[in-house]
Order: structure tokens, then C-alpha cells, then sequence
């Protein structure tokens, strides 16, 4: 490593000769013998100028060690000087470059940015290697490829896979994006900037669709290529999800009859959604769907629902023209109601639908198997995933 410079002057003496006519002397002898960092630094700066512009041929050689006599300097100075005025530079020595690559942050950052000098693979190598800052300097260059990309996906930190799938000019294939999905479902900013590339492939656009808000998953529909069926699933999901926040809010509400009857001159009362509203405790507004739908008072709603023995709920049901194929699965969250009442612990939210899946996971036969599983699918993460519990209880099922 070079320090102040004392003591190399003798190994320069050829380089010296060697470049008089474009890298003089006197900078050659700065650089090497400088009296402060400040003057060194300068004279680095002005021969970096002089090769950037452009070398004779019997200069080219002499010119590439005197970059790597700067790229060794123990002076962060000189070599941040090398660094910031050869980033785009391709006379830069690949050797060179890669040694300030490796070199700290600040002075790494320019060059990997921007330096042409690097190929794909020198690159991935430095992803797969080396820390989050380089990583995401990488991740911003003008243009990328598929090896690049792919090691960034699978190897960099969160903000260097966010950054390299926001950058246009980056190329990614399917396995690229695959294993940024996997590694980073969480993350809002990386499944956005999935979302919003300009081109997609169907099954990294079927895969975000559960991952991202609603206005990117409009996003998804409105610029990239769905399955009919996700995009079905989507408006409808969608619309019920927020009428699911609206029927929460309706559970504090004191008219349900009006907010009911709202809902069915929207034709939002379906059976799917009141299945979810039951299934999530809001017997209320269960109920007060049922009168809406029937045409049948509230206060004898109430009591078919809870006081009627057995054909009472299946006579209001039927009243109400929602499908016979359902029915069971509306009796055995009625039910799970009445247990959890009776015990005390309608308050345990978590409690209730963790019951209501055991119920259903034990009852042979309790309903299709597609509404079992539209209802698993739509019951709201408490305290586990479903998949969790179902895993860990599938063994009971009859």
C-alpha cells in the first residue's frame, strides 16, 4: 500500500520517462509525494482527467499503473479521486475496477453505478458477495440482464430487489421475479414494484394478485394478462372486502334495517358475504340480512334463527332465496354461535372462528368442499393463518 509516498519515488522512475508527454512528471511526483492528502488527491484527479481523455499507446501501459498505484493509496482521498473521475470512464483497468469494488462504500458506489467496465458476471459475483449499499448501486445501473437481475433476486438485500424491479431497463426472467416474490411476499415496496413493470408473466401476475393493496391489484388487471377466473375472483373479492369493512362498522350501528336494505337495492347481499359477516361473529347483521331478504319482521326473523329448533333457520333461509347448497354451512356457524354464547365466550373473536373451523373440519360432509374452502380462504388472519390450523387439525377431519 502506498502511504505518504516516501520511499517509492525510484519504482515510478520508468513511468515517469515513460509519460512525460501526457502524464507529467511533476503530477506523477504529487501524487506519489504530496505533502497533504488535499494536494494528492488533486494530482490523482488531474491524471485520471488525462486518461479518461485518452492515451497514446506507448502511454496506455505506464497510464494503467499509475491507476493502480492510486487504487492501493492507503489515502481514501486518491482513491475516491480514481473513483469519481474514471466512474464512467472506460479506459478504467478491469483489475482496477474490481479492486475498488471491494474497496469501502463511498468509494465503491460511483463505479459500480456507473463504471461499463464490469461484465455480468463480475457483477452477480459482487450481489452474491458483498453488502447491501453495493448491491443496490448495482441494482440502479442504466441497464441489466437476466444474470444480473437474477442475483439480485435471489441474493440481495430488500432494497436493492425493490430498486432492481423498479428500474425499467432491467431484464428479468420468470425464475428471477419467482424468487424475489418468494423472498420478499411481505414487502409492499418489492410486490409493487413487481406489479408496476411494463411486462409480466401470467404467473408472477397470478401470484401478486393476493399479495398486493386493491389499487395495485387493479393495476394488475388493468395492464397485465389474468386468468378470467383471478380476474373474476378479484372484482369480486374486492367488492366484498369492502362491504366486510362496512359491515364491521355496521356492527357498532344502531339502524341495521336501513344499512340492510341499502345493501340489497345494491344487490350486495349475497350469500357468499353473509356467510363471511356470520362467520365472523356479526349475527346481527346476519339477522337483519335475513329480514331484508325473507320480507319477514326482525323480532320473528330473530326467533327462527335462535328460537325455532332445528327447521327454523332452514325456514327463514329458504324464505330468503339463498342457495340450498349453502345451507350447511350457515347451520354449523349458527350453531358455533349458540356454544360460544353459552359458554360466555362470544368476546374471543379468535376463539369463535378458531371453533366454527374445527366444526367444520370435524362434521362429515358439511357442505361443498368449493364453499369450505371459499370460507377458509376469506376468515381473517387471528393469532395464525388458517393454513396453520388446518394443517394442525386436518387429522380430525371425518
Amino acid at each position: 500500500m502506498i502511504g505518504s509516498g516516501v520511499g517509492v519515488a525510484p519504482s515510478m522512475g520508468e513511468s515517469m520517462t515513460t509519460t512525460r508527454s501526457a502524464l507529467s512528471d511533476a503530477d506523477v511526483r504529487m501524487l506519489v509525494r504530496g505533502a497533504t492528502e488535499d494536494e494528492r488527491a488533486a494530482a490523482a484527479h488531474k491524471l485520471c482527467r488525462r486518461i479518461d481523455a485518452g492515451l497514446d499507446e506507448s502511454e496506455r501501459e505506464a497510464g494503467a499503473e499509475v491507476l493502480r498505484l492510486m487504487a492501493a493509496d492507503a489515502t481514501e482521498l486518491v482513491r475516491r479521486a480514481l473513483a469519481v473521475t474514471l466512474k464512467s470512464s472506460p479506459n478504467l483497468p478491469h483489475d482496477v475496477a474490481l479492486k475498488l469494488a471491494a474497496d469501502i462504500d463511498t468509494i465503491a458506489v460511483p463505479i459500480l453505478y456507473h463504471s461499463p467496465v464490469f461484465d455480468d458476471n463480475d457483477l452477480a459475483e459482487i450481489v452474491r458477495t458483498m453488502g447491501a449499499m453495493k448491491q443496490t448501486a448495482i441494482a440502479k445501473r442504466t441497464t441489466l440482464s437476466e444474470t444480473v437481475t437474477t442475483a439480485i433476486a435471489k441474493f440481495g438485500c430488500e432494497d436493492a430487489v425493490r430498486t432492481a424491479c423498479a428500474n425499467d431497463n432491467a431484464m428479468f426472467g420468470e425464475g428471477g421475479l419467482k424468487a424475489a416474490v418468494d423472498r420478499f411476499a411481505e414487502s409492499e415496496g418489492v410486490t409493487t414494484a413487481i406489479a408496476f413493470r411494463k411486462m409480466l408473466p401470467l404467473s408472477i401476475s397470478e401470484r401478486l394478485v393476493d399479495l398486493v393493496s386493491d389499487s395495485v391489484r387493479q393495476h394488475l388487471v388493468d395492464h397485465h394478462s389474468l386468468s378470467p377466473q383471478t380476474a373474476l375472483k378479484i372484482a369480486v373479492g374486492a367488492k366484498e372486502r369492502a362491504t366486510v369493512d362496512l359491515v364491521d362498522q355496521a356492527g357498532r350501528a344502531s339502524d341495521l334495517a336501513a344499512f340492510c336494505t341499502h345493501l340489497n337495492k345494491a344487490g350486495r347481499l349475497s350469500s357468499s358475504l353473509l356467510l363471511r359477516a356470520v362467520a365472523h361473529g356479526h349475527m346481527a347483521f346476519f339477522e337483519w340480512s335475513l329480514a331484508e331478504l325473507s320480507g319477514v319482521p326482525h323480532h320473528r326473523t330473530w326467533l327462527m334463527v335462535h328460537d325455532a329448533g332445528a327447521l327454523g333457520l332452514k325456514a327463514i333461509y329458504e324464505r330468503a332465496g339463498l342457495p340450498q347448497r349453502m345451507f350447511q354451512a350457515f347451520r354449523v356457524a349458527v350453531d358455533t354461535y349458540h356454544e360460544l354464547q353459552a359458554d360466555g365466550n362470544l368476546v374471543d373473536m379468535g376463539r369463535f372462528q378458531e371453533h366454527m373451523l374445527q366444526r367444520f373440519l370435524t362434521t362429515p360432509s358439511p357442505t361443498h368442499r368449493e364453499d369450505l374452502d371459499y370460507l377458509l380462504e376469506r376468515l381473517d388472519r387471528i393469532g395464525r393463518r388458517p393454513e396453520e390450523f388446518i394443517a394442525r387439525n386436518s387429522g380430525r377431519a371425518a
